[in-house]
């Protein structure tokens, strides 16, 4: 049984700082493309970062680039968020998702739908 657990969200200010983890069972962690993706009240899920199997590829999402970064241990099973500088525009649950693949340094896509296994999700939310 797969599962992925997020933790590390919470209740911050405008300009502060959260590190969201995701830990990964039941997996070959190591053959996933890891993502996360984040949905506000009212709005779609929309892709925020991904990771290649490797780690020496990355991808984000316009609104975050240069303010998130997304990395990973495979030997810890774990994937994390950093996220710095936060927007109230931030605020959302946050998913992190598993992608069988193929290719060790490229992040496949950044599709939701092509991402089979899903965490709970973790709020973030950020006061102005």
């Amino acid at each position: 049984q797969v599962q992925l657990i997020e933790s590390g969200g919470g209740l911050v200010q405008a300009g502060g700082s959260l590190r969201l983890s995701c830990a990964a069972a039941g997996l070959t962690f190591s053959m996933h493309t890891m993502a996360w993706f984040r949905q506000a009240p009212g709005k779609e899920r929309e892709f925020v970062a991904a990771i290649s199997r490797s780690g020496s590829t990355t991808r984000y999402a316009d609104s975050v680039k240069g303010r998130f970064t997304i990395s990973r241990d495979n030997a810890k099973n774990t994937v994390y968020l950093q996220m710095n500088n936060l927007k109230p525009e931030d605020t959302a649950s946050y998913s992190c998702a598993a992608r069988y693949s193929v290719v060790y340094s490229v992040v496949d896509t950044v599709t939701f739908r092509e991402y089979g296994n899903w965490g709970q999700g973790t709020q973030v939310t950020v006061s102005s």
